[in-house]
């Protein structure tokens, strides 16, 4: 049983329609796949609907988090599963984001347009599709004036990295915790040791979210070392939190191909059995076509 709790689509900032991702997963050997755009599910109906015999989704949402007890602040993101969407409270803090998303994305023109680079606010929601705005969309722009060359050079430092880079409104991590567990889901720290992205999450604050009811860590990621992977496993059973691995998935904004790493089947089992908020989907089989006369 091959198990992907971390991918993205359109609805985000992956490449791939819900419904295609959902056929791409099947294409590459999954069993159970987990749709995970950044603070939205307006891909799961879509995904839902597109699901292949076979295939099992996790409807999740991967929400913007941050730690304001230190300074510079910390900031994290949180893979939320199987939780109600309709839980006012986490729905609220979800378009509270995606404001601040939109609203960053705007500054984020105006700051390259003082550089002297030609880039619109229409161009960047055109790439986003409908979908949540992200950096990657702002990368679109800058590859597209041939600045550079992939997502990940425009996210160097002197890009969208840190030159560019602006920030956005955060969920508290410890709310995001507890909300996600108010709507019935169960929470998970994604990649936390990744140092490639400019952080690292604290032992201490992962502890302290662990006291908080956090339930498991994201150890198996592409963004990980070997030592990363041991330091973060080792760390989870000190606090009694599942690990869980994932590809993180992105499409074309990112080399890593789906399923990359993936989940124990004992620790999804404890997942679904864990979560009230949603269940899981099964794609059922459907009737053949009938032939045309």
């Amino acid at each position: 049983m091959r198990i992907d709790l971390h991918v993205h689509s359109t609805a985000s900032d992956g490449t791939d329609p819900p419904g295609a991702l959902a056929e791409k997963a099947v294409a590459a050997g999954l069993d159970v796949v987990a749709l995970t755009d950044h603070d939205t599910t307006a891909g799961w109906e879509t995904a839902a609907a597109a699901l292949p015999a076979g295939l099992t989704l996790v409807r999740g949402a991967e929400l913007s988090g941050r730690w304001y007890g230190a300074e510079p602040t910390v900031g994290l993101h949180l893979l939320a599963y199987l939780f109600d969407p309709g839980h006012r409270p986490l729905a609220a803090e979800l378009a509270r984001v995606r404001r601040s998303r939109e609203q960053r994305a705007e500054r984020t023109v105006a700051l390259l347009n003082d550089g002297g680079i030609d880039v619109t606010v229409p161009e960047i929601r055109e790439y986003a599709a409908g979908g949540t705005v992200g950096r990657p969309h702002l990368a679109q722009a800058l590859i597209r004036r041939g600045l550079v060359g992939t997502v990940g050079e425009a996210f160097a430092p002197e890009w969208l990295g840190r030159r560019y880079r602006l920030p956005k409104a955060d969920i508290d991590a410890f709310t995001a915790v507890r909300l996600v567990n108010e709507a019935g889901g169960v929470s998970v720290l994604a990649h936390p040791r990744a140092s490639s992205r400019g952080h690292i999450v604290p032992d201490t604050l992962i502890a302290e979210l662990a006291a908080a009811g956090l339930w498991g860590v994201e150890a198996d990621h592409t963004d990980h070392s070997a030592a990363d992977r041991a330091h973060v496993r080792l760390l989870a059973r000190d606090l009694g939190l599942r690990v869980t691995g994932s590809s993180d998935y992105h499409g074309a904004n990112k080399t890593v191909r789906l399923g990359a790493f993936t989940t124990d089947p004992s620790v999804y089992e404890d997942l679904i059995s864990t979560a009230t908020g949603a269940v899981p989907l099964v794609g059922a089989s459907r009737p053949p076509t009938p032939p045309t006369a």
